[in-house]
């Protein structure tokens, strides 16, 4: 599957799911000051726009730098994406991502990392690039709109929750769920075909 700037972004945008990780930010900034929980979502937004950017423009250096196929990355980053998408449309206690019972104001974990730069964004970024290093400006401008909209969408997440609902937002986030379930198995079969073909 050969993705286009349009198919990148919807791609980052289901992976992110800024809408699924609504409830997971409300509950880590339950107990951040009201006045400060839009400057703590706009940071970490930033810090995880920063990480997939570094893994975006030295995805390929780090790839071979491991000795890693661009078959090994797709078929693991398949894996890792659709045990997220699993925890997603058969939602765990803890969320997607595990539980975080540590108070106060959050830092990096578990908002910038792994909710919104987790695992299966960051071997996506890297794969878009050895895919199709010469669309690197694309994937630059696909990432920009994703984190963009993550920011708007969580920035506005205590308003959204209250105009959809928690039944609307939960079955949207396993509508979600199954979409990325989908586009995991095709990494993984185009990872194993790649390899076959290779033998």
């Amino acid at each position: 599957m050969e993705y286009t700037f349009l198919s990148a972004t919807i791609l980052l945008l289901l992976i992110t799911d800024p809408l699924g990780n609504i409830p997971i930010f409300i509950s880590c900034l339950r107990s951040v000051a009201p006045h400060r929980r839009a400057i703590v979502i706009l940071r970490e937004v930033a810090i995880a726009f920063v990480i997939l950017l570094v893994f975006m423009v030295l995805g390929n250096t780090f790839l071979r730098a491991m000795h890693l196929t661009d078959q090994s990355l797709r078929i693991g980053g398949g894996i890792v994406l659709f045990l997220i998408a699993l925890r997603m449309v058969f939602p765990h206690p803890d969320g997607p991502f595990g539980g975080d019972a540590r108070g106060g104001e959050p830092l990096i974990v578990p908002l910038a990392i792994p909710a919104l730069a987790g695992p299966s964004a960051l071997a996506t970024v890297m794969l878009l690039t050895s895919q199709a290093p010469g669309k690197m400006l694309e994937w630059i401008g696909a990432l920009t709109v994703t984190m963009i909209v993550c920011a708007l969408v969580l920035v506005l997440s205590e308003r959204i929750q209250q105009w959809l609902g928690e039944r609307a937002m939960t079955a949207f986030e396993r509508l979600m769920g199954l979409v990325l379930v989908a586009i995991s198995v095709e990494m993984m079969l185009e990872g194993i075909r790649s390899f076959v073909h290779q033998l």
